[in-house]
């Protein structure tokens, strides 16, 4: 298996996901989390500053004058033209990123007793870049707590709901009017009619769904809120029948009729499909450290797809390309995805493989950095799928395994759980990539000191080009600019994996933050003194 390598005895990289919590799920839909992919760790994210918009503003107002200026060009040296061109871009660039991220959310589930005030959330929702909440229900407190911030809001429908909601038009209108019409000044965004029905143990209210989101959708546009706010469904990754690798994936044929009339909904409406992918469950069913790294967006040797050759760095990416596939097989290339759930634990019992603060910190952490990267999968390259963080805090009354307890990435007194770089204040999180492979004794620290090291990150002596190649997919498929390694240019000669290993491994180490961690590779890298640059060939870094 190319993604997610299960044991021989498995199916598929789906299939393995537990399905828990079901009959729970149907008096507090609130689901347990289930497997899913990956993402991308090594993207700085500055702030956009006054400053930036001030020298945006005038490098572009230049760019008209020089443009609207006869011959000035032939005024300006050619190094002249190249430097001002690579400011205008490095500032464009910067340019889409600000302080919040449209694309990143987070879950708030309340099955817990020791909750915050919904305003001390709201308020510490407004000092991060998160900008969409879901919520598992709707409720009034932290609806009214989220007025007037922009930030956007999910609420749901309860699976309870969903034979009301079905069967009459007017409670369905009249949950429309308690829980969206109610609240004026909040930006509810999407109404989630039911929680992973199709898998649910209650298979009855498989035929129900659909008629329930059409009488939601009614409902919106009776009120003229059907072009703003969206109807949707949420489902585990069980929905696909086979999804390695992920360019073969298709639904569940057990009810693919179903599901087609789900998707002409979602396009008729242009509404999301939402998914639950989980790499933490893939990894508890195939515990290898090549795994590890592959779920966590750490260095490792890729996985390729055997049916269009294109080779997957991370299993989020992964299993999100399996979802775009099937909703591509059936013919329905227009509806988005959204992530509805992911996430990693932290704490679990002593038979959780990969439960730790390192990896929980390692998995969010590169998330987040992969999503504000703007990379995009394989299949859906130069954009970011919208995604919900599973969660804000941890629901100290779920029941089921310690890891069912231990998602949260903040605490009740609304301190970190551990640093992802949510922070409006911070611009990248201080993720290690762990020295060690093995998930439950990481040889660094959890909170490692920023300590800066001086020079360059070069492959060690010995190192095969097997791993070297697989060193240099990694950073080239991170976002990174390996232009410099393509035929023509500066460091593509000369042409040898080494070569070219050598000055990716140093471009990811210098733009990741320059710590220690940043130079490991795998243990296949070394920090070094001794300047590497060569002819026009120019490493960035050094003291």
């Amino acid at each position: 298996m190319y993604y997610y390598s299960p044991p021989p005895a498995t199916a598929s990289l789906i299939n393995h996901c537990p399905h828990r919590g079901n009959e729970r799920r149907q008096t507090s839909n609130h689901p347990s989390p289930h497997p899913s992919i990956y993402s991308n760790p090594y993207s700085i994210t500055p702030s956009f500053s006054h400053f930036h918009l001030l020298m945006f503003s005038t490098l572009f107002h230049t760019l008209i004058q020089f443009s609207c200026t006869p011959n000035l060009s032939m005024a300006l040296p050619a190094t002249s033209l190249h430097k001002f061109s690579t400011l205008f871009t490095f500032l464009l660039h910067l340019s889409s990123f600000t302080s919040s991220q449209s694309f990143i959310g987070v879950n708030y589930g309340i099955v817990a007793d020791n909750l915050p005030a919904p305003e001390a959330t709201a308020k510490l929702l407004q000092s991060t870049a998160i900008e969409k909440v879901r919520m598992y229900g709707a409720d009034p407190g932290m609806i009214r707590a989220l007025a007037n911030t922009g930030i956007g809001i999910v609420i749901g429908a309860a699976n309870g709901d969903i034979p009301a909601l079905a069967s009459d038009p007017n409670f369905a209108t009249q949950w429309v009017n308690s829980n969206v019409l109610a609240y004026p000044d909040s930006n509810i965004i999407v109404i989630t009619v039911g929680n992973e029905v199709m898998t649910a143990v209650d298979q009855s209210l498989v035929p129900l769904c659909l008629p329930a989101m059409q009488n939601v959708q009614n409902a919106l546009n009776a009120a003229s809120l059907g072009g703003k706010i969206k109807v949707s469904t949420v489902h585990s990754m069980a929905v696909l029948g086979s999804s390695d690798p992920p360019s073969s994936a298709v639904f569940n044929s057990g009810f693919s009729d179903t599901m087609r009339s789900l998707l002409k909904f979602h396009s008729a409406n242009g509404s999301p499909f939402m998914i639950n992918p989980y790499p933490f469950f893939a990894y508890q069913s195939d515990t290898r450290p090549e795994t590890l790294a592959f779920c966590l967006f750490q260095p490792n040797a890729g996985r390729v797809d055997s049916g269009n050759g294109i080779k997957y760095m991370n299993m989020f990416d992964a299993q999100v390309d399996a979802v775009r596939s099937a909703l591509n097989a059936m013919g329905f290339k227009d509806v988005e995805i959204v992530v509805a759930e992911t996430g990693w634990a932290y704490k679990g019992d002593p038979n959780e493989a990969g439960t730790s603060i390192e990896n929980a910190k390692a998995y969010n952490g590169n998330l987040i950095n992969h999503l504000r990267s703007k990379v995009g999968t394989p299949l859906m390259p130069g954009k970011s799928v919208d995604t919900y963080i599973f969660a804000l805090y941890d629901e100290n009354l779920k029941p089921g395994p310690g890891s069912e307890r231990s998602f949260g990435l903040f605490k009740p007194d609304l301190s970190m759980t551990y640093d992802v770089g949510l922070s409006k204040n911070s611009q990248t999180p201080t993720t290690p990539t762990p020295t060690s492979p093995t998930p439950t004794t990481p040889t660094t620290p959890a909170t490692p000191s920023p300590v800066q090291a001086a020079g360059w990150c070069v492959p060690k002596p010995g190192v095969s080009d097997a791993q070297l190649q697989s060193n240099l997919d990694y950073v080239c498929s991170q976002g990174l600019d390996c232009g410099p390694l393509q035929p023509g240019g500066a460091c593509f000669e000369p042409n040898t994996v080494a070569s070219h290993a050598s000055y990716a491994m140093n471009l990811l180490y210098q733009t990741a933050g320059r710590n220690p961690w940043n130079c490991d590779f795998l243990q296949t890298a070394t920090l070094t003194s001794n300047n590497p640059s060569y002819n026009g060939c120019i490493y960035p870094g050094g003291v």
